[in-house]
């Protein structure tokens, strides 16, 4: 019989890796906090129509890429394939409209693709939204907060920031037009993927990576020759504050995001170190959205960050992360009455001392190989306890890294002593 696989696209996340999701979850949690976000926790399902009223029904998403099913009542449910959406959903069916509202939420999404290096069908983001301020402030706050992220993160290096404006609606549709006509007589030297969103979704065909296409689109209309007054006087305000605030970035006239809410300031951070999958974290203005889906008008803005691909840069820019879990003290204890000795001390130890990460050996073994374990355990102590040991009253301390010598001290002596040696490392 063959043994159960995880499903395809959908991967666990291992010790060795999840230090790091730890690490990058602190620092988000920590950054969002001191800008005043709240956190949502939102349901992996929705009822479709919600994914199909806000991210399009002509999108790649919503035409090949959901995971969609119906329940036994007959309702159609769809694993969540990004988080805007539940997210409004969410603040117009609690009532949380009316004043201001910034929050965030993280966990997993799920879109049917092709799986590969920072691509998968089970992926996880951390998103940010903000509801209730029209003005391109809450824009540059969102922009500035994100490029603070990347300086805790130590990846400000390796990442940049584009920009473009997409207008209203109103202009949007007019370029549109002239994008259809302008491509209509090139159809024929389109890539397949092009032809097929000329007719659905052609503002996507901007992201074309196929070089035939790109230089198709080197002499199309462009949409800042379509942008309506308020949205070009928007983008210059933002602009102007991104300056002030001393963060680069580079206006790309093609950046569109790919989902149907989008409208003014849209934004990606992206990186050169992963290959195809270079963006790592984008969003961008959606005033819409939320009368769309039933709520009183109100306009909102937000970003989504990828986890694994950013997982992925900090491996690849070489950030050091420590495992939050390793162990900074092994205890080693040999026979019955010294086990039952340890599990007195170190329960006594770990009420006193509850930040210092004790590992008990269990399961016996010889002293020689309950130090081999403590050694492999990346422990910088051992505390032993032997039939010596109890006999006296007393625990042996043994620095595993570095120098120090091993030393006996009273157990009545070891908390003091382990809360120096935790302050000093």
């Amino acid at each position: 019989m063959s043994s159960i696989r995880a499903i395809r696209g959908m991967s666990d996340i291992l010790p060795e890796e999840s230090c790091y999701w730890q690490f990058l979850e602190a620092q988000v949690r920590a950054l969002l906090a001191s800008h005043g976000y709240a956190e949502v926790r939102l349901p992996l399902v929705e009822l479709t129509a919600l994914f199909r009223r806000s991210i399009g029904e002509v999108t790649d998403i919503v035409e090949k890429e959901m995971y969609t099913f119906e329940d036994r009542n007959g309702e159609s449910l769809t694993l969540r394939p990004e988080g805007t959406a539940g997210c409004v959903r969410a603040v117009i069916q609690n009532g949380l409209l009316g004043t201001s509202q910034r929050l965030w939420y993280s966990g997993p999404m799920f879109r049917y693709e092709r799986p590969q290096k920072g691509r998968q069908r089970q992926f996880h983001q951390i998103g940010v939204e903000a509801f209730g301020v029209a003005t391109p402030d809450m824009d540059a706050e969102l922009i500035a907060m994100s490029a603070r992220l990347w300086q805790r993160l130590g990846l400000a290096s390796h990442v940049r920031l584009e920009l473009n404006s997409i207008g209203s609606s109103a202009a949007r549709q007019a370029y549109r037009e002239a994008l259809v006509t302008y491509l209509d007589g090139h159809r024929e030297a389109l890539d397949a993927d092009s032809q097929r969103r000329l007719e659905s979704n052609p503002l996507r065909i901007l992201d074309s990576k196929n070089p035939t296409t790109q230089e198709i689109l080197a002499g199309a209309p462009a949409l800042a020759d379509f942008l309506d007054g308020e949205s070009r006087a928007d983008f210059e305000r933002l602009t102007e504050l991104l300056d002030a605030a001393g963060i680069p970035y580079v206006i790309n006239p093609r950046l569109v995001r790919g989902l149907d809410y989008y409208n003014k300031t849209v934004f990606e951070w992206v990186t050169d170190s992963l290959g195809a999958q270079g963006t790592v974290c984008a969003g961008g203005r959606y005033d819409s959205l939320v009368e769309q889906l039933g709520g009183k008008p109100t306009p909102g803005i937000g970003f989504a960050m990828g986890v694994e691909r950013l997982v992925l840069l900090l491996q690849a820019a070489g950030i050091a992360v420590q495992d939050a879990a390793r162990a900074q003290v092994y205890a080693v204890c040999v026979g019955e009455a010294a086990t039952s000795a340890a599990f007195a001390s170190l329960a006594r130890l770990r009420d006193a001392l509850p930040d210092l990460h004790i590992v008990q050996h269990t399961g016996g073994g010889s002293f020689r190989s309950q130090m081999k374990r403590a050694d492999r355990s990346g422990a910088d102590y051992a505390l032993i306890w032997g039939d010596d040991e109890v006999a006296n009253g007393v625990v042996t301390l043994k620095a595993l890294r570095g120098e120090g010598e091993q030393r006996q001290l009273p157990v009545t002596q070891l908390v003091d002593e382990l809360a120096g040696l935790n302050r000093a490392s």
